[in-house]
């Protein structure tokens, strides 16, 4: 049986793979705030004695795979996408638990980030250049964007508005979506976080001055171009910001 010319077994095997990494963000979450190595005999011989099954997580990445496989087929950017999408769920609930993106974690998905952007390049038709420039052009407009405010905002505010976790990350992450996608998703990511705000001081469960961890606004954000295509999600933005009129 097949699904969108996808033989049905491999959506299984992806959905098991998926699981078990899912399994083993918990352990990365666990390792990569205190500094320590994540490959190490201390994951079979203390983490896997005595973990509890992260269901939550299990599931939401074996769903993710499963759903790339569907949209993209069996391609490089699903291979792509397949490394990336542990590393931002990871970055959402580190930031989101401890306010920091550990640098292993954002070296990490650039180095995964420069290996698929040359295999793209030599593996598209007539060396794809163009798509060495735009990943490259990414790195430099995602991470250039968020350096921008920072420094803006803590002229202005006369402290740090942005951590620079934040713009490391972003700079990785220009390596896998390009210019274009980059400049979507930082304005994705304010949009989200400025409707989050709002609903958090309306219930009055932070104050005006205390800090909200903007890096579960930018993993959010990033994964609706992994699914949405850039014309079709320029289009919806557009019409979100002229209020429907464009």
């Amino acid at each position: 049986m097949y699904i969108n010319d996808i033989h049905i077994l491999t959506y299984v095997v992806a959905g098991v793979i998926g699981l078990i990494i899912g399994q083993f963000i918990d352990w990365c979450n666990i390792r990569l705030p205190e500094y320590k190595k994540i490959f190490s005999r201390e994951f079979f011989k203390e983490y896997l004695k005595n973990c509890k099954p992260k269901y939550l997580l299990m599931v939401i990445v074996a769903v993710l795979y499963i759903a790339l496989l569907y949209f993209k087929g069996m391609t490089i950017e699903t291979l792509k996408f397949m490394f990336l999408i542990p590393m931002l769920i990871s970055a959402f609930a580190i930031d989101l638990k401890l306010q920091i993106i550990p640098n292993r974690l954002t070296l990490t998905i650039f180095e995964t980030g420069l290996v698929f952007t040359f295999a793209e390049t030599l593996l598209t038709t007539n060396f794809g250049i163009s798509i060495f420039i735009d990943r490259i052009l990414g790195m430099l407009v995602g991470g250039g964007i968020f350096l921008l405010i920072t420094l803006i905002g803590g002229a202005i505010a006369g402290k740090e508005a942005m951590g620079f976790g934040d713009v490391k990350l972003m700079g990785a992450l220009g390596l896998f979506y390009g210019w274009l996608n980059m400049i979507l998703i930082s304005v994705m990511a304010f949009l989200f976080a400025a409707v989050v705000s709002i609903i958090i001081l309306i219930a009055r469960r932070k104050k005006f001055s205390e800090y909200i961890p903007f890096g579960p606004f930018i993993v959010v954000a990033c994964m609706i171009p992994i699914f949405v295509e850039t014309p079709e999600l320029l289009f919806i933005l557009l019409k979100i910001f002229s209020l429907g009129t464009y």
